[in-house]
């Protein structure tokens, strides 16, 4: 695993450095921070705090959903990280840096990107005109990992794969 992951981190870290450095512009860095550290659950739980106030009994069982289904993502993106071991790229490579703190040493996969893409995917089901700002949203938090530098393509790819399938498999459950 640990040489096929060595190899795919040399395939992808010029993608990083490229995105680092446009990364490293004020004007650029500033607000995919903000948005990054938003992912961090302060949007996703503030969301569920207010979706049952606004869509009364609706919103709720989106909230409840969402919740049970970012347990689970957080322990199989847990075991995941430990199982692979995958070094963040700006602990790889040198010239790429990271201008916010990593929350934990691994990057594979991307638990931000795993619980935005899940997320969303749970409360569009139940509340679908939330699409026009969940959807950029999700984007904008996947794309903000690589440019800060805290992972690689392929964490953030695999991440959504991840959260996509973990939302369909429980709304499947609920349907």
């Amino acid at each position: 695993m640990q040489v096929w992951l060595q190899h795919l981190n040399e395939i992808e870290a010029p993608v990083c450095r490229l995105w680092s450095r446009s990364g490293q512009r004020h004007w650029i860095q500033r607000p995919f921070a903000i948005v990054s550290r938003l992912g961090d659950g302060v949007f996703w739980y503030s969301l569920m705090a207010v979706l049952p106030l606004i869509y009364g009994l609706e919103g709720a069982q989106a909230s409840l959903h969402m919740l049970a289904t970012g347990g689970i993502a957080l322990i199989l993106y847990k075991s995941l990280k430990g199982f692979t071991r995958r070094e963040r790229p700006c602990r790889y490579a040198s010239d790429i840096v990271a201008p916010v703190a990593p929350l934990d040493r691994y990057s594979f996969p991307s638990g931000h990107t795993l619980h935005a893409v899940s997320f969303s995917t749970v409360a569009i089901y139940y509340i679908p005109e939330l699409a026009w700002i969940l959807v950029p949203f999700t984007c904008l938090v996947a794309t903000s990992r690589v440019i800060l530098g805290l992972h690689y393509p392929s964490d953030v790819l695999v991440a959504t794969l991840i959260g996509l399938g973990l939302a369909y498999a429980g709304i499947t459950l609920v349907v």
